[in-house]
């Protein structure tokens, strides 16, 4: 394990966008019981869609999809007043 100074671009949260050394854009770094919730949401999912039960997989990947908008609209505000270009072309 290697010990790094990285570039913090939002306050300490369960979610913080941030830069590596020597890389062009910033990540996002999501805290592991947050990655473990949304994994089983869609592990979820997966089994209702499975069991053919769309109506209620529908409303456990709205759920996730809804929480990964905000987090790509987090990460979107961040780079936008860093006054970076995103890696990505802009959503909508």
């Amino acid at each position: 394990m290697a010990r790094v100074e990285v570039e913090m671009m939002t306050g300490a949260q369960n979610y913080a966008v941030l830069r590596l050394p020597g890389r062009r854009f910033p990540g996002l770094l999501v805290q592991g019981d947050s990655l473990s919730i949304l994994t089983a949401e869609v592990q979820q999912a997966l089994a209702l869609l499975r069991a053919g039960d769309t109506a209620s997989a529908e409303e456990e990947l709205a759920y996730v999809a809804n929480h990964l908008a905000g987090l790509l609209d987090g990460y979107i505000r961040v780079v936008d007043a860093s006054g970076m270009p995103l890696p990505f072309r802009r959503p909508g």
